[in-house]
């Protein structure tokens, strides 16, 4: 555990149980949303590999162009 995580848990076990659990739910969810993340990221590699290419041709072929954002 890193020093500051240890940090961070001697503060929380100053708090009755109630707000440790509260605290505690919102690192699940947290944990379990990267999870989510992570996850749906890995899934979509193909289809951003896709439009990689997509884009690349697009490059290629002339049909892209560089704008500034007062352009835009």
């Amino acid at each position: 555990m890193t020093q500051l995580l240890e940090q961070a848990m001697a503060e929380v076990n100053k708090l009755d149980q109630s707000e440790q659990d509260a605290i505690a739910a919102l690192i699940l969810e947290e944990l379990a949303d990267e999870e989510r993340w992570d996850a749906a990221f890995a899934r979509s590699q193909p289809q951003l590999a896709k439009m990689a290419e997509k884009v690349r041709a697009n490059i290629l072929a002339g049909r892209v162009r560089a704008v500034g954002m007062d352009e835009l």
